[in-house]
């Protein structure tokens, strides 16, 4: 009688451990896809912003003839950022350069009053602003979404799981180190 005991407690405790591997890797499996999924959100937005750029390069071209440098920058970065064979730490770096040269372009703008009351440019610059915007709210989607799956990939006992599924810590986006930077507020007021 006491082996069959001895057996059934086995036999459930067994049972049990595979009952929770199932609900570690299933958990692991939707941080996973989560990721995956924010990701996606992130590259609908930054397709309007690339469908958006051709637009407003052609439009702020016909003013800015000293910017030439900026505004082929800004098309070498779409163009490389379209690549759809770039490393996705790759593109992070590359999207994060895009956007800090369409900053650098709008800054530029405000020296060319005839540009900015363009109404065909005005309607361009709202709405990259709010493509600007919805590519934030997805890129903290995105950075939560990876921080949840890089703390399972890191705690116990999620991580003995995700050691055997070849699961990797994946990068947030982060601010380049000219954006972490404290404006000078002096300099701004010289402008």
């Amino acid at each position: 009688m006491e082996l069959i005991a001895g057996l059934i407690c086995v036999g459930v405790g067994a049972l049990g451990l595979a009952f929770l591997y199932a609900i570690l890797y299933n958990s692991l499996i939707g941080k996973k896809n989560q990721v995956e999924y924010a990701y996606s959100g992130i590259d609908v937005q930054l397709k309007k912003r690339h469908d958006l750029i051709p637009n407003l390069v052609a439009t702020v071209k016909q003013y800015m003839e000293h910017e030439r440098g900026l505004l082929e920058r800004i098309t070498e970065l779409r163009s490389r950022a379209l690549n759809p064979n770039l490393p996705e730490g790759e593109r992070l770096q590359v999207e994060t350069a895009l956007s800090s040269a369409l900053r650098n372009l709008m800054i530029a703008v405000e020296n060319y009053p005839q540009l900015r009351a363009n109404e065909n440019f005005m309607h361009l610059q709202a709405s990259l602003n709010e493509i600007e915007e919805q590519i934030a709210a997805a890129r903290r989607t995105y950075n939560a979404a990876v921080t949840d799956l890089n703390n399972a990939i890191e705690m116990f006992p999620t991580n003995i799981i995700a050691s055997t599924m070849g699961l990797k810590r994946r990068t947030v986006f982060e601010a380049e180190e000219t954006e972490r930077a404290t404006p000078s507020v002096s300099q701004l007021f010289k402008q």
